[in-house]
C-alpha cells in the first residue's frame, strides 16, 4: 500500500513538471513577437472653408404694428355685428351697423330747413332789387334798402348754416355703419347685436390688431452699440434680423427699423426695435421670442467642429490627422462660435483633417483610424 501511494505521488510530480514547461515555452514564443503602436479609432472632421454670419442675439417680445379698440361714434341700437371673431378684416369694412332711423329722420329735417331758408333767402334778394331801384329814384330811403341788403346776408349765413347741419348729419348717418380703421386681426366680441351703446363709449366693440407686418422690439447689452453703430449712419443698409422659436427655429426675416436713442441705465442694454412682414403668422402679439441682428460676415473663414478644439496648458489646440494616419497636437487660435462650428484665426488650412471624437486616448503620434460620424435616425 506504501508502495502505492509513492509511484501515485511521482506521476503527478511528472504532470505539474510538464505543464510548468509547457506555460514558460508559451510565454517566451508571445515574448519574442514583435510589438507597434496601438491604433486608436476616432471621428474626424474636416477644416472647411465659407462665409461665416456674425450675429448678435437678444431676448424680445412681439408687438402688433398696430392695436385700435374700435368703438361706436354715435349712440343707438346696435343692429348687427359683421366679422367673425379671430376673423381678418381690411381696412373700411364695415364690421358693424347701428339702427340708422333716427339719423335718416334728422338729415331729412336738415335738407327740409335748407330748402325753406333758400325760398327766404331768394325772396330777400327780389326784395333787396327792388328797395335799390326805388332809393335811386327817392322813392325808399337808405335806412330800408340797408335792412333789406342786411336780410339778404343773415338769410345767405343761415343757408350756410343749413348745408353745415346736412353734412353733420350725413356724418352721423355714414357712423351708423362702424368701418375697421385698419387692417387686421379681430379679437373677442365686447359687445353683442341688440345693445344700446353710446357715441366713444368705454367699452369697444372689438379690438383689432395689425399683425402683417409685425414688430419685434428686444434688447442687447451696450457693449453691442459698436458693432450697430455703422448701420445708423444716413443712408445705410438696413440690417437683417431673425426671429427664432423656442426650439431655435427661424420664424421669421425682417429689417432692423429702429436702435433706441439711449442706453438703460438700470440693466445696461439698448433696445432695438425690428419689422417683419409676417406672411405666414408665424409672429403672435405678445409671444417671446429670439431675435439675432446680422451685424457682419466673414469672408473665407476656417471652421471646424466645436469639439475639434481643445484646451491644453499652453492654451488651445486640435489633433491633427497627417499622411501616416498619426495625430499632430497643433495650437490653433479660436475665434467665434458659429451655428455648427467654431472659426479658427491661425492654425489650420482648409481641407486638413482634425479629430473630433476620441481625444482622451490620444498621445501627439498616436496612429488612428478615422471613422465617419454615425448620423442620427
Amino acid at each position: 500500500m506504501k508502495k502505492r501511494w509513492i509511484v501515485l505521488l511521482l506521476l503527478a510530480g511528472i504532470s505539474a513538471a510538464v505543464v510548468m514547461r509547457k506555460k514558460s515555452a508559451a510565454a517566451k514564443a508571445d515574448a519574442s513577437k514583435p510589438t507597434g503602436p496601438q491604433t486608436v479609432a476616432v471621428i474626424t472632421g474636416e477644416v472647411r472653408r465659407e462665409d461665416v454670419p456674425i450675429w448678435l442675439t437678444g431676448i424680445g417680445n412681439v408687438q402688433a404694428s398696430n392695436t385700435v379698440t374700435v368703438r361706436p361714434r354715435v349712440g343707438g341700437a346696435l343692429d348687427k355685428i359683421n366679422f367673425t371673431e379671430g376673423a381678418l378684416v381690411k381696412a373700411g369694412e364695415i364690421i358693424a351697423e347701428i339702427d340708422p332711423r333716427p339719423y335718416e329722420a334728422s338729415l331729412a329735417q336738415a335738407e327740409a330747413k335748407k330748402v325753406q331758408d333758400e325760398a327766404s333767402l331768394a325772396n330777400a334778394r327780389l326784395e333787396q332789387t327792388r328797395f335799390a331801384e326805388l332809393l335811386r329814384n327817392d322813392a325808399v330811403s337808405k335806412q330800408q334798402a340797408d335792412q333789406s341788403a342786411s336780410s339778404v346776408a343773415q338769410l345767405e349765413a343761415l343757408t350756410k348754416a343749413d348745408e353745415a347741419a346736412i353734412q353733420a348729419a350725413k356724418l352721423d348717418l355714414e357712423f351708423t355703419k362702424v368701418r375697421s380703421p385698419i387692417t387686421g386681426r379681430t379679437g373677442v366680441r365686447l359687445v353683442d347685436a341688440g345693445n344700446l351703446v353710446t357715441a366713444n363709449q368705454t367699452t369697444g366693440l372689438v379690438v383689432i390688431t395689425e399683425i402683417r407686418p409685425i414688430n419685434v422690439i428686444f434688447t442687447l447689452p451696450q457693449n453691442s452699440l459698436s458693432s450697430l453703430a455703422p448701420s445708423t449712419k444716413p443712408g445705410a443698409p438696413k440690417l437683417k434680423v431673425e426671429a427664432l422659436g423656442d426650439d431655435e427655429k427661424v420664424l421669421g426675416e425682417g429689417e432692423l427699423e429702429l436702435i433706441d436713442n439711449q442706453i438703460d441705465p438700470a440693466t445696461g442694454t439698448l433696445k432695438l426695435k425690428a419689422k417683419f412682414q409676417n406672411d405666414n403668422f408665424a409672429l403672435w402679439p405678445g409671444q417671446f421670442v429670439s431675435a439675432r441682428v446680422l451685424v457682419d460676415t466673414k469672408k473665407d473663414a476656417m471652421v471646424v467642429a466645436p469639439e475639434a478644439v481643445q484646451p491644453g496648458l499652453d492654451g488651445t489646440f486640435c489633433y491633427v490627422v497627417k499622411q501616416d494616419q498619426t495625430v499632430e497636437a497643433r495650437p490653433v487660435k479660436a475665434g467665434i462660435r458659429v451655428d455648427d462650428g467654431t472659426v479658427i484665426e491661425e492654425g489650420l488650412k482648409a481641407g486638413e483633417k482634425v479629430v473630433v471624437t476620441g481625444h482622451t486616448k490620444l498621445r501627439p503620434g498616436s496612429k488612428v483610424k478615422p471613422q465617419e460620424p454615425t448620423k442620427a435616425p
